[in-house]
């Protein structure tokens, strides 16, 4: 467990600290000289009994001075109780009120009081300090919070404290470890014979020795060489606990305060994050596009609220917004914020991440509002299941998981759960999945209906007429689906539906048989598309595509550019053919020539039209059979 320390300035917070647990946290020699807090100091205690899922108790002992506040912030986002620290003869003051709002805002839900200085005050001024404390707690989450009346100069009141803070941590639910290693560097200095150090609270995961991490913003790797955890050498560390990292590869001069040290799985950095907010019940409504600072981690981002569901959020009140940040950070969802004003003076609103990969369009539709609120509500599993249902393309289970540090287990787990469809890096509902596929038959069934002489679609421009946002991978699986229930049908390149047959339009029907006797008139040397065209005055590009229509009815065959033959006497060529291999053993043009009665040209491009779509095959100037027994050749150019 990690105790932060909060409360107003001289109120006795070192003290205190320093009384529990034999660790003086004013390092800087300047703290000690003016006898102030001015950075953040750590400490720890071993617990005396088993039964924690921590046996080391971590302190955060934070500034107390109001301009110091930037400095409180770095070490409380990863807290998790609140030590709220308040003297006995002062009683509340202006930044125990602060402190404790950021409490509130952090989402902190565990703590305690200590009543310091009691030796400074009676009886009676002890009681009314303590009836203060109960009306400034009433309505916030410390309101259940017990209050040790301490002195810790004299050690009274210290032990009861400290078993009080035991018993907490024996039933405080250890974080998890799942996800990957994140930790927000709050101090960074050189020590002899170690090199460069960084410390912090580790977030979530988990690190050993020899452990590659990242750096971020930035991406410079570094390696573990060795660590620390909750004050002890350790082999591993956890989330959870305050953590040393000696880090190989990196001079101290390359880290500061407000890094990440993380997995280099999660390297994101961002400027613009989705985020839900609270506005102090104390402040001014936030407007629209305000500046203010944003401490995350421990960091301290200016920023811009660019907020999503009002043109301002009232005092008290909640509201989603995306922040602008003036440099990267490298957030994940759940993460923890507060903000403050532009002169990072006043302490106005907190909040939570909801999304780190925010829409560049669409910011404020219905749908993503939705997705906003579901997530607000700490409902991932619901936020995935919107997204795989509303979404044409699918989740993106590449961007969720990072945004929620799931990794390949915990992902597949929540898959599983919510029965989605998984295709790739994409995720669909049953109910979104069958839309797609209606979505492929109902647009067959147009094309069907519009254009009859057509055999279906190319699986491409069938993607992009029903799907264009779709993956090729899911798209080809959706496709893939629909022909092994029988819904559609492969016809070479084409897809359609299983009853389509391909069919002329009345009018083009109508215009082929005023042309189909002009190619008969000539069985084996039919008029080429432009002598069509002239003797018609029909245009010529109008004749040839028709006939191609009428060739993907397999009524007419394209023998040669724009010379189309008629698919009977294709068939009565084919016999002759077939007779010519019989008597000389091959076909040549000379001897096809001879039984069409026509010119050598066409002859030389009929037997060459037949080795093109395989019914013989050309031996030097000689042309034979396939392995086609006799009595399937002719199907090769029967119609159905």
């Amino acid at each position: 467990m990690i105790i932060g320390t909060a409360g107003h300035i001289d109120h006795g917070k070192t003290t205190l600290v320093k009384a529990l647990t034999g660790t003086d946290c004013d390092r800087l020699r300047e703290e000690k000289e003016r006898g102030i807090t001015l950075d953040l100091g750590y400490a720890f205690r071993r617990l005396p009994a088993p039964g924690a899922a921590d046996p080391v108790l971590g302190f955060i002992d934070v500034p107390g001075h109001e301009k110091l506040i930037h400095n409180m912030l770095a070490g409380a986002t990863g807290i998790d109780f609140a030590l709220l620290v308040i003297a006995a003869d002062d009683g509340p003051m202006p930044q125990t009120r602060e402190h404790l709002d950021i409490i509130e805002l952090l989402g902190i839900r565990q703590g305690a009081v200590a009543l310091t200085k009691i030796d400074l005050a009676d009886a009676g001024r002890q009681a009314d300090v303590i009836m203060e404390i109960e009306a400034l707690l009433e309505g916030t989450s410390l309101r259940n919070a017990p209050i040790f009346a301490v002195d810790a100069r004299n050690d009274i009141g210290i032990d009861a404290l400290n078993r009080h803070l035991e018993t907490c941590a024996a039933s405080l639910a250890a974080r998890t470890a799942q996800g990957r290693f994140r930790l927000a560097v709050d101090r960074v200095f050189t020590l002899a014979g170690t090199g460069t150090v960084v410390t912090g609270t580790a977030f979530s995961g988990s690190v050993k020795v020899g452990d590659t991490l990242v750096l971020s913003p930035g991406g410079r790797s570094v390696r573990v060489r060795s660590l620390r955890a909750q004050g002890e050498a350790t082999e591993s560390g956890h989330a959870g606990q305050r953590i040393a990292l000696a880090l190989a590869g990196i001079e101290k001069s390359d880290i500061e305060r407000g890094m990440w040290v993380i997995d280099p799985t999660l390297l994101h950095p961002q400027r613009c994050l989705a985020v839900a907010l609270r506005v102090l019940p104390s402040q001014p409504p936030l407007q629209h596009w305000t500046h203010v600072h944003v401490h995350l981690g421990s960091d301290d981002i200016p920023a811009r609220v660019a907020l999503l569901s009002s043109e301002s959020v009232q005092a008290g009140d909640t509201g989603l917004a995306e922040l602008v940040l003036e440099r990267e950070t490298n957030a994940l969802a759940g993460d923890r914020l507060i903000l403050r004003d532009a002169a990072a003076r006043v302490t106005l609103a907190g909040g939570k991440v909801l999304d780190v990969f925010p829409p560049a369009r669409k910011k404020r539709a219905p749908e993503r509002l939705a997705l906003l609120a579901a997530l607000a509500a700490d409902d991932s599993a619901g936020a995935l299941a919107m997204m795989a249902d509303r979404q044409a393309g699918g989740a993106d289970l590449a961007s969720f998981s990072l945004n929620h540090n799931l990794d390949a287990t915990g992902l597949a787990a929540l898959c599983s759960s919510l029965a989605l469809r998984v295709v790739g890096n994409a995720a669909y509902s049953t109910r979104q999945w069958a839309t797609l596929q209606d979505r492929v038959t109902e647009a067959l069934s147009t094309e069907h209906s519009r254009h009859p002489d057509m055999a279906g679609i190319e699986n491409d421009r069938l993607r992009r007429l029903t799907h264009p946002s779709l993956s090729r991978r899911a798209f080809d699986a959706l496709i893939g689906e629909l022909l092994d229930a029988g819904r559609i049908t492969r016809t070479g390149a084409w897809l359609h539906l299983p009853g389509h047959r391909v069919q002329l339009s009345d009018h083009d029907r109508r215009r082929w048989e005023t042309l189909q006797p002009l190619l008969l008139a000539e069985p084996y040397n039919p008029p080429r598309v432009r002598d069509i065209a002239r003797s018609t005055g029909h245009g010529e590009n109008d004749v040839r595509m028709l006939l191609k229509r009428v060739a993907r009815l397999g009524e007419v065959y394209p023998v040669a550019l724009d010379h189309y033959f008629a698919a009977s006497k294709i068939a009565d060529l084919a016999e002759m053919v077939a007779q010519l291999c019989d008597q000389n053993g091959a076909a040549r043009a000379a001897d096809l020539r001879d039984k069409i009665g026509g010119g050598r040209k066409v002859a030389i491009q009929i037997l060459e039209f037949f080795d093109r779509i395989g019914y013989t095959r050309r031996v030097r100037d000689t042309h034979l059979l396939r392995d086609t027994p006799g009595e399937n050749r002719m199907k090769l150019f029967t119609p159905d």
